[in-house]
């Protein structure tokens, strides 16, 4: 008898542990990043557009610096869709590293080829973006005191790619909210909240129309919020939230939505702080981190021009570096580009200057 409750136990926390994983429950990782004699291993997707004169801005001062990371590159385009081969090369090495860099992909619109960005989010089941938008002092904003951090779902909602055609002009295509996913998601902001001191969360959602998919979200997350008694919450429609955020953006402290919302929400956050090119933003999953810019653009308009604004991508790695726990490396690279931004007034054309990508660079490496 005892022998038998014995086995049922042991079951019954074997299920609880698969169930957790399937539900996406964050839990503790036997294996981290990848590590040998004090050097990190990571996986560098430098991202099409700008993205090689970005990515070799963050080699150049992470080499001055002398942070102990080696990265393994691959060179995957959304240009070259067919190139699935390599695609896989990239998962492989993110699955060994664990944690990731990469620029933008670009994504044509047409039928037959599905988002490489998307694809490598729901692949690893990275779920949660962030995306800080702060004010960078010394850098012309349409608003002071700016500081809100935007939490996104990455792996549903409009993004979950289900979409056909019923009938000759007749297209449905599917949202998909789901509570173990939401669930996760509002736990990751309260908990985001709870870490950084934040007191307040706000949910987006548009639940007045889309009752069943968006009234689970707002709903699930209502419920999450009571687990956090310390932490404000409240929410918001959508299209309110946009007005608000151009009218009174210091009102917003974290805000966690669907990934749509999010997508539009970020692209705001950095209008309103500068550009684009300030904007740091990171993916995690529950084994693997992978950073990235915050406001996702591919500028292949600008590429090959030596006008970019590599910001975005140093101080994502500076992310990454505190997520890999050098926390001296990040604090050094991130003075330095906030020094050649705000004191010494260091600035590429997006930002109202005239310097290249280069001199911005080797402005960043005079300041570490």
């Amino acid at each position: 008898m005892f022998r038998s409750l014995a086995r049922q136990s042991t079951l019954k926390q074997v299920a609880s542990r698969l169930a957790a994983r399937n539900m996406g429950t964050v839990v503790e990782d036997s294996v981290g990043p990848k590590c040998y004699g004090g050097t990190y291993t990571v996986t560098l997707i430098p991202g099409d557009g700008i993205g090689q004169e970005t990515a070799a801005a963050v080699k150049s001062v992470f080499g001055a610096a002398k942070v102990p990371v080696e990265f393994e590159q691959f060179d995957l385009s959304g240009f070259t869709p067919e190139n699935d081969k390599l695609m896989q090369e990239a998962l492989a090495s993110l699955r060994r590293n664990k944690v990731g860099l990469k620029g933008i992909l670009y994504t044509p619109i047409r039928l037959g080829h599905s988002s490489f960005n998307v694809a490598m989010r729901k692949e690893l089941d990275i779920y949660a973006s962030v995306a800080h938008c702060k004010n960078i002092p010394g850098i012309n904003a349409r608003h002071k005191d700016v500081d809100f951090v935007i939490i996104r779902e990455n792996t549903e909602g409009e993004y979950s790619g289900l979409e056909h055609q019923s009938f000759p002009g007749v297209v449905e295509s599917l949202k998909i909210i789901t509570r173990p996913k939401t669930e996760r998601i509002a736990r990751y902001a309260f908990d985001y909240a709870l870490r950084h001191g934040r007191k307040r969360v706000t949910i987006v959602h548009k639940a007045n129309i889309m009752k069943l998919a968006d009234g689970l979200f707002l709903n699930t997350c209502r419920a999450v919020a009571k687990e956090y008694p310390t932490i404000q919450h409240n929410d918001m429609i959508v299209d309110n939230t946009a007005m608000q955020l151009v009218s009174k953006p210091q009102q917003f402290d974290v805000m966690v939505m669907p990934n749509l919302y999010g997508s539009i929400v970020s692209n705001i956050g950095a209008g309103l702080i500068g550009g684009p090119g300030i904007v740091p933003g990171a993916n995690y999953g529950r084994e693997f981190a992978i950073f990235e810019p915050g406001s996702r653009h591919v500028a292949k308009d600008i590429q090959g021009r030596n006008t970019a604004n590599p910001s975005s991508l140093i101080l994502s790695s500076v992310m990454m570096l505190r997520h890999l726990q050098l926390n001296e490396h990040a604090d050094q690279i991130e003075k330095a580009v906030n020094k050649t931004l705000s004191v010494d007034g260091i600035r590429t054309p997006d930002l109202g200057g005239s310097q290249s990508t280069t001199d911005f660079t080797k402005a960043v490496i005079r300041n570490l």
